[in-house]
């Protein structure tokens, strides 16, 4: 079998120091990029590959990173977790993908698995609780994305922004009574996002109210339409793009109409929000600026940067208009059958 090669022969072919070629592979930042361009392609012609893990031994140094997600299948978190791969390739980090599939005991004992070969961790929606999460960072340089906890680097949305263009919009469109489509309890945004409505609600005279926390998925957007049946408004906005889409599908199928009965406003806009019929109106956030913005920091703090603990980092939101929002018209009772609205499977 052909030996294979070592960082020896790089250095030789590549005609710099052995040391050179290891701090172009573990710290890429401290080498001349054109070196380092120059090592990594020799390299690749020679077949070598870096082995992260036992470089580590005597280092901690692994350049892997941990982004964990609430769930993985939700397209909020893929626009989120592109962002960070990318960012961090470009630092020469690779990452380590953990999904808590909604669970805050998964995602503790996952992390606590991926502790020992991580440099680094991004919480991109963390279920665990804020004590949690200080232990987990108090062990490695950690960065929270969309939850302020306290000690602890974050990133996040400006959810009381979201939350007033949303309101804004029904408002300029006529509509006085709001109905919120809650998300998981465990969510700091959807209390973020409740508290906002109130305050609006209070200062310009609304009615508003909320149904009971559902999965943030088209499932629970269904189930949510179910209960807005026994008390319906004119508008509503749901915790995130999924909901809404679902709550689409239970209302149409109900024989309502989106927008002339119902609009419906969503958070995120997700991949999928503009194919379903109508076209959700909903409040983008800036998903693949906040997964670059908290690895670079996460990355400034590695390398010897004080991280920021006393203040999140405020990224700002947009509105964007589409088919499912209206001016608010007559009740219309809601008929027999009606074709079911064309959704992106969930």
């Amino acid at each position: 079998m052909e030996r294979a090669p070592t960082i020896y022969d790089v250095a030789r072919a590549a005609g710099v120091a052995p040391s050179t070629v290891s701090r172009a592979f573990s710290r890429p930042g401290r080498v001349n990029a054109a070196t380092a361009e120059h090592i990594r392609s020799v390299a690749a012609e020679l077949g070598y590959r870096t082995n992260p893990l036992a470089s580590a031994l005597p280092t901690g140094r692994t350049s892997m990173l941990a982004v964990a997600s609430s769930d993985i299948t939700n397209p909020y978190y893929s626009e989120i977790i592109r962002a960070v791969q990318n960012t961090a390739a470009e630092s020469g980090y690779t990452c380590l993908i953990v999904d808590a599939q909604e669970s805050d005991r998964l995602e503790r004992a996952e992390l606590d698995r991926a502790l020992p070969v991580v440099e680094g961790i991004v919480l991109a929606g963390s279920r665990m609780s804020n004590s949690a999460i200080r232990q987990i960072a108090k062990q490695r340089p950690t960065i929270v994305l969309n939850r302020d906890v306290s000690d602890v680097p974050r990133v996040v949305a400006d959810h009381p922004q979201a939350m007033r263009f949303a309101v804004d919009h029904l408002q300029g469109l006529g509509h006085d009574q709001i109905t919120y489509l809650s998300g998981p309890q465990a969510a700091w945004a959807d209390g973020m996002r409740w508290r906002t409505l109130l305050s609006l609600a209070a200062e310009r005279g609304l009615h508003v109210q909320h149904l009971k926390p559902q999965a943030p998925t088209v499932a629970g957007g269904v189930a949510a339409a179910t209960e807005f049946r026994h008390s319906p408004t004119r508008a509503v906005i749901a915790y995130n793009d999924l909901m809404a889409i679902g709550f689409l599908r239970g209302v149409i199928a109900q024989g309502l109409r989106v927008p002339q009965d119902v609009s419906v406003v969503g958070f995120d806009n997700v991949f999928g929000a503009n194919l379903v019929t109508p076209g959700l109106t909903t409040v983008a956030a800036p998903l693949r600026t906040m997964g670059s913005v908290a690895v670079r920091n996460l990355i400034a703090t590695l390398r010897g940067t004080p991280a920021n603990v006393h203040s999140a980092v405020t990224l700002p939101t947009r509105l964007v208009v589409r088919a499912s929002t209206g001016e608010r018209s007559r009740p219309r009772a809601a008929r027999r059958r009606r074709p079911a609205a064309t959704v992106v499977s969930p």
